[in-house]
């Protein structure tokens, strides 16, 4: 690896390791969201491979939304509940390179990051640093 590459990855990883967790949460959800896009159009262009690698991709965003829960919480659980369903849409997804399928699961996806962007909005300006610790989702 050259050292300009070094440098850049040393900066993304101190740039994630700074985030705020509201910040990291929208990202992981505009990450997903970029990634169904892309399996989308690789699908419509017949390039599988790429389709299979964005959809694992979004699978693994959903994977890791997962295990930042904090299970003792109810919403929590409920939250679970929905990125299991999501999850398990994603593989029946990625099988069959089904773009309904897709759809779906961008749409619930877009509609969690919506809902907790505008709960960290409201979190903001009531001067709450972290509204994920505050509604006690993320461990």
């Amino acid at each position: 690896m050259n050292m300009h590459a070094q440098v850049y990855d040393q900066y993304r990883k101190t740039t994630v390791e700074t985030l705020s967790p509201a910040k990291l949460l929208l990202m992981l959800y505009d990450g997903a969201l970029n990634s169904l896009r892309n399996a989308q159009k690789a699908i419509e262009e017949k390039d599988i491979s790429q389709a299979h690698n964005q959809l694992i991709k979004a699978q693994d965003i959903i994977a890791e939304l997962m295990a930042t829960l904090n299970m003792e919480v109810p919403i929590s659980r409920q939250l679970y509940a929905l990125y299991d369903y999501i999850q398990r849409r994603l593989i029946e997804a990625n099988i069959n390179k089904d773009i309904a399928i897709i759809d779906e699961a961008y749409q619930f996806i877009s509609e969690l990051r919506d809902a907790f962007a505008q709960a960290a909005y409201a979190a903001k300006r009531s001067q709450v640093q972290n509204p994920a610790k505050q509604l006690n989702i993320m461990g």
